[in-house]
């Protein structure tokens, strides 16, 4: 806006007297001071009214010559005050004007009269000029400053991100090996139980077995396999014990190696008297054979087992990278937060401590939130990553869900030293870090802020003592509405 709302006493021009009294002017000389008389005016904004608002096109610099101000922030769709003053001076507005097109000139906040309040005004382009004319040195230092901090901010936010994804890859790589080599290592022994299997096959069918006899061995081998599909997980204790008794009904049999042959017997969930009606279906005299064929037909499904977890655990891997990079989806979509925190993590499983316990507490009643869902699962890896960071080896991590009026709350906490007060107001400030350096680069906790604030129009509160911290995450549940 080119005037205050409200405004009285337009078009009235500043004296030099006046603006010698102001801070922001005090070091000008007459001639400077005359051009400023000149090109600016004093206008007056009644109480309760808006100065300028956040969001609209900067086109004026306005200086507080009398009265109260408040100056507020746009958060979540709500309007929350900074500062309120009434010092003489201060200043707001088009106070980037002098950078031109390198920024968005548009009022980065919003002011407001408390009270009935005078101001200097001075338009865009006369604070830009002045600036770059009278301080050329300064405007230099002043462009380095800002387009070196953005250009840094950037390429440093970039080397965060490559170096989080580094981790993450490293960690999917492990986290994919294991299962992976079990497969590997399950197909060869596979391979051998098969060929053993039609041996044994061969020697079970060389006559000695009739007819009747083979269908009921044929018979029993399908019971076994429907055994191993549904065979109870033992204790340790109990697994032996079973063991034990199997081994020494084998012995009794004169059935070679039974010591060999009884783990993978219990393991498929058959027993002593199972074994019995095998006996009785097969005779004495080929028992062995019959034995050893349904161990080949227990192990060999056993291993088949093995490969289909160890395969549906490579695909979970790969759905949760899926999952978490988002490469196949839509930037902006309808989300379910509990997959998103559940892939991240999946992909932060590797660097989860085996002594760190992972406490899940979800709200499966909240409904999908409108997000950006790769960078949400970035704010995820940070607050999770920092909270394993907080905890060392020992500790508990929390992520909890739940709603918090119109929005959707992700809070994780750890039980690691907690935040000094000293330190809390400061966490959020890029490159600032608490980590040894080279152990971090203080940007991980401003890009969390940014993408749930800028992008998402939410907040990131933390609440800390020793023993306990908390990053609450709060996102509205509907798409926010613009305004200004």
């Amino acid at each position: 806006m080119t005037a205050p709302a409200g405004g009285a006493g337009e078009g009235k021009r500043p004296t030099v007297g006046e603006l010698r009294t102001l801070f922001l002017f005090e070091s000008l000389d007459d001639a400077q001071l005359a051009w400023l008389a000149e090109h600016g005016r004093v206008e007056t904004c009644h109480a309760r009214s808006a100065v300028y608002t956040e969001g609209d096109p900067a086109t004026c610099l306005y200086v507080l010559l009398d009265g109260t101000v408040a100056m507020t922030r746009r958060v979540r769709g709500d309007e929350v005050e900074v500062v309120r003053t009434a010092q003489r001076g201060v200043y707001g507005g088009a106070t980037q004007a002098y950078l031109g097109d390198q920024v968005p000139q548009v009022y980065i906040n919003s002011l407001r009269a408390v009270s009935d309040a005078t101001f200097l005004v001075l338009p865009a382009e006369t604070f830009a000029h002045a600036v770059r004319s009278w301080f050329p040195m300064a405007m230099h230092l002043l462009e380095g400053l800002f387009i070196g901090m953005r250009d840094t901010n950037t390429r440093v936010g970039e080397r965060e991100r490559l170096l989080a994804l580094g981790s993450l890859s490293a960690g999917l790589t492990h986290e994919l090996n294991n299962p992976a080599g079990a497969a590997v290592r399950a197909t060869a022994v596979l391979r051998e139980r098969v060929a053993a299997m039609r041996h044994k096959l061969a020697m079970i069918a060389d006559g000695r077995l009739d007819g009747r006899a083979l269908h009921q061995l044929v018979a029993l081998q399908e019971e076994a396999v429907r055994r191993v599909a549904d065979a109870p997980t033992l204790s340790p204790l109990a697994a032996s014990d079973a063991e034990d008794e199997l081994a020494d009904w084998l012995d009794e049999r004169d059935i070679s190696a039974g010591w060999d042959l009884a783990p993978t017997l219990v393991a498929g969930g058959l027993d002593v008297a199972w074994l019995t009606g095998v006996e009785s279906a097969v005779g004495a005299a080929d028992l062995e054979n019959a034995v050893r064929w349904l161990t080949y037909t227990v192990d060999t499904e056993l291993l088949m087992k093995e490969i289909d977890e160890a395969v549906g655990r490579i695909s979970g891997l790969v759905g949760a990278a899926k999952q978490y990079s988002q490469l196949d989806r839509a930037p902006h979509q309808v989300v379910d937060v509990h997959e998103l925190l559940d892939a991240t993590l999946t992909m932060l499983r590797a660097k989860i401590p085996p002594g760190v316990r992972l406490v899940r507490e979800y709200d499966r009643a909240l409904p999908p939130v409108p997000a950006y869902a790769a960078e949400l699962n970035q704010v995820w890896t940070n607050l999770i990553v920092n909270a394993l960071d907080a905890m060392g080896d020992t500790g508990t991590l929390t992520v909890r869900t739940a709603r918090d009026g119109d929005c959707l709350v992700v809070a994780v906490g750890d039980t690691g030293p907690g935040i000094s007060a000293a330190v809390r107001p400061r966490i959020f400030e890029p490159f600032f870090t608490t980590k040894p350096v080279g152990e971090g680069t203080g940007l991980g906790l401003d890009i969390s802020y940014r993408i749930v604030v800028n992008k998402h129009h939410g907040d990131i509160r933390v609440d800390s003592v020793p023993g306990s911290t908390t990053f609450r995450v709060l996102l509205p549940l509907t798409e926010p509405t613009a305004v200004g």
